[in-house]
């Protein structure tokens, strides 16, 4: 990477930094365009190279931050070697709620402008070069499984509304109970899902339920 490509790199970082200090100290409502550029160093000018306006930079910084999660509890899974999906799920899940539980900033700032539109535009059509490709690399893990679950996008919504609505309360005010005693209950709904989600053959039978069927009679034997 070149000098100048380094620069850019450095000053669209410094702009997301500072806009993720600003609303979450300030809020978004309190925060223009002019205390970013200030605060992070760069004229006004450069902001409008990376972003429309302060809506456009909250929605990408979304995007970052929570591409910087998956990215790091992608790598923590392939150290783990962890290969049946639904594992994997959940390896994933609570590598990012730990991580959360550390970053009490990040979790009210993702769980309060997180919505399924702006979520999907980031990880889809409008995500940055530079970002984590989360969505792709989800889709490249289902792939992957022995189980074939339908309508990808609305398992993977499904989870990510029942993980963030649920754990933030859990994470910042240990209501109705801490997270370490919540996430058994959230697993085992994760499974439910999973479950609900699985393709069916005509047998009326899933995938899954075929495997535990199997796993069955060979105990018996």
């Amino acid at each position: 990477m070149g000098k100048l490509e380094l620069n850019k790199m450095r000053k669209k970082s410094a702009l997301y930094n500072t806009a993720f200090e600003l609303f979450t100290t300030k809020g978004l409502a309190k925060t223009t365009i002019s205390d970013i550029v200030e605060n992070a160093g760069v004229a006004k000018g450069t902001f409008y190279l990376y972003f429309k306006d302060k809506y456009d930079i909250r929605n990408k910084l979304i995007s970052h931050k929570a591409g910087e999660l998956f990215s790091q509890a992608r790598d923590a899974l392939e150290q783990a070697h962890v290969t049946d999906f639904t594992a994997q799920l959940h390896f994933l899940v609570d590598n990012i709620l730990d991580r959360l539980e550390t970053e009490s900033d990040l979790l009210g700032f993702i769980s309060k402008n997180l919505s399924w539109g702006v979520f999907k535009d980031a990880f889809q059509e409008q995500a940055d070069e530079d970002d984590f490709p989360f969505f792709q690399e989800y889709l490249n893990l289902l792939d992957q499984s022995d189980v074939q679950y339908d309508s990808p996008e609305l398992l993977l919504f499904t989870i990510i509304e029942l993980v963030s609505s649920t754990s933030y309360s859990c994470i910042l005010h240990s209501q109705p109970v801490c997270l370490a005693e919540y996430r058994p209950y959230l697993h085992k709904t994760i499974d439910c899902i999973l479950q609900a989600f699985a393709h069916t053959d005509e047998s009326g039978l899933s995938a899954a339920n075929m495997n535990v069927i199997s796993d069955k009679h060979f105990d018996q034997n």
